[in-house]
């Protein structure tokens, strides 16, 4: 078996063809189909259904491809790590695409990674495309539950919190439903700044009665507490990092988004193993 062998297993499995990955990996396609063969006869099993029209894993195959990535996974930063000792030089900083309200959990991330990280804040599409084209190594992402060409590595949910006024009924509840607050204008940013956060609320019954758009947090916020009744939501991180006079912020029970890290399948840098690690420990 061959790491050669393992990469052409991978690429038409992410695919799903062996012509497009045949032009991934620039060579011809007999040349994928004859490596795949000849992996499927060392290692005894079939790892594809193939058909005139369709390509598909087999359930041996859909076992092996995660140990097939880990194990290039793997050689990559064998490779790496060498080529950073003869040079003498400092393990590359992984690239990570940010957003904001991620609060101080960011910082314990870094403190426990213990590997370097450089930074970049960007829209949500900014950051998916920045991760597939390999300008960053993975983005945080909220809400989504896929991305074309992506894996989304789940980290933690994501608990939300209704901002409203502290003087209204509402305020002495402990928590709040979407049903409860239906009667009261909300303040939600315009969907295209984050759509899949408003189809989530949307769907959740949030936001049938509007009010006017949310602009920034300080803004909102300070609105909210001295204008006409409206709430609007926010990310409980964010909520601990704005306390503001006469706004009460009191859990949502619905919906819990989830935060994931994006990568690209079978890319995994030095580093990105214990971030991820250092990711899933502070959201626990």
């Amino acid at each position: 078996m061959e790491l050669r062998q393992l990469h052409y297993f991978a690429t038409v499995a992410a695919e799903l063809s062996f012509s497009r990955a045949a032009e991934q990996l620039h060579i011809v396609q007999p040349g994928v189909s004859q490596q795949i063969s000849r992996l499927e006869r060392e290692l005894g099993v079939p790892l594809f259904h193939r058909t005139t029209r369709q390509v598909r894993l087999t359930p041996a195959g859909e076992r092996l491809l995660p140990e097939a990535r880990a194990a290039l996974d793997a050689a990559e930063r064998v490779r790496q790590l060498a080529v950073e000792l003869a040079a003498g030089t400092e393990p590359a900083a992984l690239r990570i695409g940010t957003s904001q309200g991620l609060g101080d959990r960011l910082d314990r991330i870094l403190e426990a990674a213990g590997v370097p990280v450089r930074l970049t804040a960007r829209p949500l599409h900014d950051r998916l495309a920045a991760v597939r084209s390999g300008e960053l190594d993975a983005a945080f992402v909220r809400v989504l539950t896929g991305a074309p060409g992506l894996d989304l590595l789940p980290l933690w949910t994501d608990p939300l919190v209704a901002a409203l006024p502290a003087a209204h009924p509402l305020a002495a509840q402990p928590a709040l439903t979407p049903e409860q607050l239906s009667a009261l204008p909300v303040r939600l940013a315009p969907a295209e700044q984050n759509r899949p956060l408003h189809d989530l609320l949307t769907a959740a019954g949030v936001g049938r009665l509007r009010a006017a758009p949310f602009t920034t947090v300080q803004d909102t916020l300070a609105e909210i507490g001295s204008g006409p009744p409206t709430w609007t939501v926010l990310y409980a991180a964010v909520a601990d990092l704005t306390p503001v006079r006469r706004v009460a912020f009191r859990p949502l029970t619905a919906p819990t988004p989830t935060t994931s890290l994006a990568v690209r399948p079978g890319h995994r840098p030095p580093g990105l193993r214990d971030f991820l690690a250092a990711c899933r420990s502070a959201g626990g």
